[in-house]
């Protein structure tokens, strides 16, 4: 059944256009993404004694 699935997948995927999406806007996206976690990882580390 995967395999059924998988190959209707593959000639979908053929036959789809392709949205071309602008690697600068993904990145900066990303970028965003994960300073984002590095802040929230930092906020939640403050207030803490380091042993």
């Amino acid at each position: 059944m995967l395999t059924t699935i998988l190959v209707a997948a593959a000639e979908e995927a053929e036959h789809a256009e392709e949205a071309h999406l602008n690697p600068y806007i993904f990145g900066a996206v990303a970028l965003a993404i994960l300073f984002t976690l590095l802040f929230v990882l930092l906020a939640f580390g403050k207030g803490r004694e380091h042993t």
